[in-house]
């Protein structure tokens, strides 16, 4: 008797069955999820590194120029002390010949439009005194104004491409799920407005003969 109640109370194979089955699609479904949850974390922490060392370059880049600048401006003294003054003063009130940090889209523009108004107030001065566009400094600068336009543009570039992918995961579904909660948020595209460039002369033109 108690034998035979004992396969009685037994759930029926199909009940048995079915609950192993709701099981398995629950750990497939949590496996899938959480491989997703992964991966998409990981692409969002690339393209945020890659983000940050574009613009880390370009930081470079601008610290670079910088410093050209402020040595230019000291090769022009002995013709228009005030003018070099003026300069110089202007670089390193931005913090420094070289300590200064342009790391947001908004501080780099800002950046290179001190940097092409410098460009501009050197150019005057130099078209001024024929004398000091002979000099190796002003050669090597017009030499070096090409490459560092190049790198800052392939710097953008990278920046505002890496930018848009970024972007477009932190806005859309299910992707913007994972960013929300890793606290991803968009990224401002490094870009000059119409306006602000003109403002500023060219910086290749900048030292054209």
């Amino acid at each position: 008797m108690l034998f035979n109640h004992f396969f009685v109370s037994l759930p029926p194979k199909n009940h048995i069955i079915n609950i192993m089955t709701v099981l398995i699609i629950i750990i497939v479904l949590a496996v899938i999820v959480i491989g997703y949850f992964i991966s998409t974390q990981r692409t969002l922490v690339g393209l945020d590194e890659l983000c940050k060392n574009a613009l880390s370059q370009i930081e470079v880049q601008l610290n670079s120029r910088f410093d050209a600048v402020i040595a230019l401006a000291k090769t022009a003294a002995q013709y228009a002390k005030h003018e070099s003054e003026t300069i110089i003063q202007a670089v390193q009130a931005r913090g420094g010949n070289s300590g200064a940090t342009a790391n947001t889209p908004a501080t780099i523009n800002e950046q290179a439009n001190l940097l092409g108004e410098m460009m501009g107030k050197l150019n005057v001065v130099f078209e001024r005194y024929p004398e000091l566009k002979a000099s190796d400094l002003y050669n090597e600068a017009q030499q070096g104004m090409k490459q560092y336009e190049e790198n800052v543009r392939m710097s953008r570039m990278i920046y505002n491409d890496t930018a848009t992918k970024m972007n477009r995961m932190v806005r859309q579904w299910p992707s913007s799920i994972v960013a929300s909660m890793l606290h991803f948020d968009q990224k401002e595209y490094l870009k000059v407005d119409e306006e602000q460039k003109k403002s500023y002369p060219n910086l290749d033109e900048a030292f054209k003969k």
